[in-house]
């Protein structure tokens, strides 16, 4: 798995900042609700793009968030109020389709979350860097405070990395292997309305990965990017706040329990049973070394993904057995409350 990351580090993609004086026809879709304590920085962030029409919806906000995007944004963002929420959808995909019908002509749609800030001209790279692709995740530099969060949110960069072969993906046009953001995401229309856009994944909780594999069907490439160099992205402003967003979405991740007690097994021999074998130094020094191998490989493979996403490697990357063991305690909780769980005052599942 080492290995594997360190190919992937070298094929990955990478959106650099560009200055591309035209990039086409190109809408920003931001949707918001109850989003006032973080959005700012994100808008003033937008409203230094070039080229590009900025749309923002808000999706029944109660915290005066409309207010803070008519303030920030004025005329330089249009403003959509979201229509209620229809039975058999969930509410980012509903926002999401209200957002590209309104784009008009747009021939390319960036969907982005409230949480992501962008560096000046950070769109038309990434726009750039969609080249021959149908849809692109620019991953963002994920920026994590408190133990928790800084064990926890690097496993996002990492996971990919080392367990999707980046240009098998690419080139094949199986579904199944498919990845996606929906913090930071550029989808051609053509592909989108060909996939059927966010009404083919009305119901879904990971409505971003669904997405792209939809564009898979439909015909349509993906591909995933390095996009630290433009993009930032705070998630959680706490532990508690990652634990429910977690929460929410983790079951989702998997298929099923018994596909879920799969992956978190194989994690936990790889990752959690090679340092433990250590401790039986005075009694087999031969496992004892083989443990502390594996224990190195996998710190390395963290701290290459951490340093190839803009991440902290170091002191971050000895910490990764706790990482996978939070983990696991993370998809338990999400399996154990799936059918309770809600997210800004609406069901999940």
């Amino acid at each position: 798995m080492l290995v594997h990351v360190a190919v992937n580090v070298r094929l990955l993609r990478r959106v650099a900042p560009s200055t591309v004086d035209s990039v086409g026809r190109v809408a920003v879709l931001l949707p918001v609700r109850d989003e006032a304590h973080r959005l700012e920085p994100c808008l003033r962030a937008l409203l230094a793009q070039r080229g590009c029409e900025i749309l923002v919806l808000d999706d029944g906000s109660t915290d005066g968030t409309a207010a803070l995007v008519r303030a920030v944004g004025g005329a330089h963002v249009r403003l959509i109020t979201g229509a209620p929420l229809p039975p058999g959808w969930l509410g980012k995909p509903h926002a999401c389709a209200q957002l590209a019908a309104a784009a008009g002509a747009a021939e390319v749609l960036v969907f982005l979350d409230a949480d992501v800030v962008l560096a000046p001209d950070a769109v038309a790279s990434a726009v750039a860097t969609l080249g021959g692709f149908d849809l692109l995740t620019p991953y963002p530099r994920i920026v994590a405070d408190g133990f928790g969060q800084r064990l926890v949110q690097p496993l996002l960069q990492w996971s990919w990395l080392a367990f999707l072969p980046l240009r098998a993906m690419e080139r094949s046009p199986r579904p199944s292997l498919a990845a996606a953001g929906g913090q930071f995401l550029v989808v051609r229309r053509a592909a989108y309305e060909a996939a059927g856009g966010h009404a083919a994944v009305r119901a879904s909780v990971l409505e971003d990965v669904e997405l792209a594999r939809a564009v898979k069907r439909a015909g349509g490439r993906i591909a995933l990017a390095d996009g630290s160099a433009v993009a930032t992205c705070r998630m959680y402003g706490s532990w508690r706040e990652l634990m429910d967003g977690y929460t929410k979405s983790l079951w989702a991740s998997f298929g099923s329990r018994l596909a879920a007690s799969a992956v978190i097994l194989m994690l936990l021999l790889l990752f959690v049973l090679p340092p433990l074998a250590v401790l039986l130094w005075p009694v087999s020094p031969a496992a004892a070394l083989a443990g502390a191998a594996g224990y190195a490989a996998g710190v390395g493979g963290r701290a290459l993904a951490a340093r190839a996403t803009g991440g902290r490697a170091f002191p971050d990357a000895l910490g990764h057995p706790l990482s996978v063991l939070l983990f696991a305690c993370l998809v338990a909780r999400s399996y154990r409350r799936r059918r309770t769980v809600t997210w800004k005052g609406r069901p999940v599942a």
